[in-house]
């Protein structure tokens, strides 16, 4: 077990990085240590993170370290929890096992483990950056700790049968909406498991608390302050829609080059095998106490726990696959494949003691084990030298995936990018530093089809007191500046806290946020605001040849009447507006309609859907047809 966690941390810190995404948290952890919330832009609230946990426990870490960069922070934390989780994966599998092979002499050889840390995008998302690494040690603890609560009833002296393992169980698993959204499915689960198998209502009341208090909490705040019931991620990216076709492409993708149907083969006849031997038959110890029901009897037994966790990655990878996948090659479904390898992990293989193991385990199934054994090893030495999606790795082709580590080594020119420095390495990152000094008086930044150089639409003087946009010059003599682009972690890293960065699919932008997702867009990517809103949405010129040719002047003024629309005027408020009692309030209670709340990507068709007048437009309407002579 030591060798495989050794292994997995070589492999890891060999493909060490930080993604862009990964750097998005640090901007919001960079406002947390300034005093100005956890926010991505100052004077915004938008929950830029997915996960909640992640973020403080990077808030938490920044403070700690002190001068210590925040990336390489993340590069710690991430390798560190990536590798607890391995460790407390093969632990809990192991303890599974342990009942069975009292008094026997066995091995416990890697499998399941094995499979996992073979997989090149493992190795990839152990140190992104991104909350890949808290997951797995979020799960490999739950493991853990669900296989001792299922074998407690039966175990003399156990501490899993007292109150206080009880309520820290209850707390894990109530977590998991804290770690990822998605998460409550196998959280939620665990914590039902536990009220049927409750002998009292004292016991359901601590685990109801236990694992209730935080999540609601939190969960309150953030309808109160960020006005939504989801976070913000899962606004934009539409979570609760569906792209099955898309998701079966993603699936096709992570399998494809690595054949995983050979492994799932392998680890299932293992698992069958050591089912039918009697390596894993469960042994008590001493009789279930009085008092246990039936129903408590089934559902708090290693087989109960076994065929929960298998199923919960199911259903994950079934939850993803239907949501359309990532863009990101293998990421979305490393945590339920971590999930469904947890019960083979490590395996038993009983070793020759004379005439009992020939009796009780049998040559040829101890035989045909190590054989499989032997078989998932030989796969996993071919699977952790494949060459991944090869040609087609760094390529945005038609369905969208890329190799993400291997994609912005080659686009920076590092094989290792780390730190935000690192992404300077990016044409574009040179040149939006470039253009805030060469625009003292602020200006809006647009991406040009040059990557060298970036479009400017300047700011109109004397700035208005604006939300969002600094309403006086800064201490530097510098005026506001807005960039609009995708990559938010890069340029939120590179640029200062009163630079404002805005993107056109929702993840920090709120107008984005709401909305429709495109059916046909990139998965994770697929909404798409026009430029146009962003000028109409700030103190920026409106007009002529101020502008960049490809905006329309008729639009721009359409998108700044359309958000005069009440409705929409009201949510933006709702993470615009001073924050205050009588804000938290409202914001309580209108998240139910502010998350569903959605407004037309095209400026008059938003118009029409208020019921506002269109604009008079400032050029005749193009037709095609020629104009009508005198």
């Amino acid at each position: 077990m030591a060798v495989v966690v050794l292994l997995f941390g070589i492999g890891a810190w060999r493909r060490r990085w930080i993604s862009d995404d990964g750097l998005i948290v640090l901007r919001t952890v960079r406002n947390l240590l300034a005093g100005n919330g956890p926010v991505f832009n100052v004077g915004e609230r938008v929950e830029a993170n997915t996960s909640t946990a992640w973020t403080y426990l990077m808030y938490l870490g920044s403070w700690l370290g002190g001068p210590v960069r925040m990336e390489y922070v993340a590069l710690a934390l991430a390798l560190a929890l990536s590798l607890a989780g391995v460790a407390m994966l093969m632990l809990g599998a192991a303890r599974l096992y342990a009942p069975g092979l009292q008094g026997r002499r066995a091995l416990l050889l890697p499998a399941g483990a094995l499979v996992y840390i073979a997989l090149p995008p493992a190795r990839d998302f152990a140190t992104s950056g991104l909350e890949a690494g808290l997951v797995l040690a979020y799960l490999g603890l739950l493991w853990w700790m669900l296989v001792c609560w299922s074998q407690a009833l039966r175990m003399p002296r156990s501490r899993a049968r007292g109150a206080w393992f009880t309520g820290c169980l209850a707390f894990v698993a109530g977590c998991s909406v804290l770690v990822r959204p998605e998460l409550a499915l196998i959280g939620g689960g665990a914590l039902i498991m536990m009220l049927v198998a409750a002998r009292d209502w004292r016991s359901r009341t601590l685990i109801l608390v236990a694992g209730g208090a935080l999540p609601v909490a939190y969960q309150i705040f953030r309808m109160g302050y960020y006005g939504l019931l989801v976070p913000g991620t899962a606004l934009a990216k539409d979570a609760a829609g569906d792209k099955w076709s898309q998701g079966m492409i993603y699936l096709a993708n992570f399998n494809a080059p690595y054949a995983l149907w050979v492994p799932a083969v392998l680890l299932a006849a293992l698992g069958a095998a050591l089912w039918v031997g009697s390596a894993v038959r469960y042994r008590p110890r001493r009789p279930v106490p009085p008092g246990v029901g039936r129903w408590a009897r089934l559902v708090r037994s290693p087989g109960a726990v076994v065929c929960f966790f298998v199923f919960s990655g199911l259903l994950q990878a079934a939850y993803w696959v239907r949501q359309g996948g990532d863009f990101m090659h293998g990421r979305v479904l490393l945590a339920p494949l971590f999930c469904m390898l947890a019960p083979v992990a490590v395996i038993p293989v009983l070793l020759p003691d004379g005439a009992r193991f020939r009796r009780e385990a049998g040559l040829p199934l101890s035989g045909a084990v190590g054989l499989l054994w032997l078989a998932v090893a030989g796969w996993a030495l071919w699977a952790a030298n494949s060459h991944g999606m090869g040609d087609d790795a760094t390529r945005v082709t038609y369905s969208g995936i890329v190799d993400e580590r291997r994609f912005y080594s080659q686009a920076t020119g590092n094989a290792h990018p780390l730190t935000a420095a690192d992404y300077l390495g990016y044409p574009r990152m040179r040149a939006v530093l470039t253009t805030i000094a060469a625009t003292p008086d602020g200006a809006l930044l647009l991406p040009s089809g040059n990557y060298d150089q970036w479009d400017v639409v300047p700011v109109i003087l004397p700035v208005p007191p604006g939300i969002g946009v600094p309403a006086e010059p800064d201490p530097d003599g510098s005026g506001p500046h807005t960039v609009f682009f995708t990559n938010m972690g890069m340029l939120g890293m590179n640029t200062g806290l009163d630079v404002r960065v805005l993107d056109q699919i929702g993840l920090i932008n709120p107008i984005a946020a709401h909305t429709e997702r495109l059916e046909h867009g990139r998965i994770g990517h697929d909404k798409d605001l026009f430029r146009d809103w962003v000028v109409a949405d700030g103190p920026w010129v409106k007009w002529y040849p101020l502008i960049p040719g490809y905006l329309d002047q008729d639009w721009i003024a359409q998108a700044e009447a359309a958000l005069r629309c009440p409705d929409t005027a009201a949510v933006l408020g709702s993470v615009r507006a001073p924050m205050g009692p009588r804000r938290f309030l409202s914001n309580v209670l209108h998240s139910p309609s502010f998350t569903r709340y959605r407004i037309e990507r095209v400026p008059r068709d938003e118009l029409l859907r208020c019921g506002l007048a269109i604009p008079e437009p400032t050029k005749p309407v193009y037709t095609g047809m020629p104009p009508e002579l005198p």
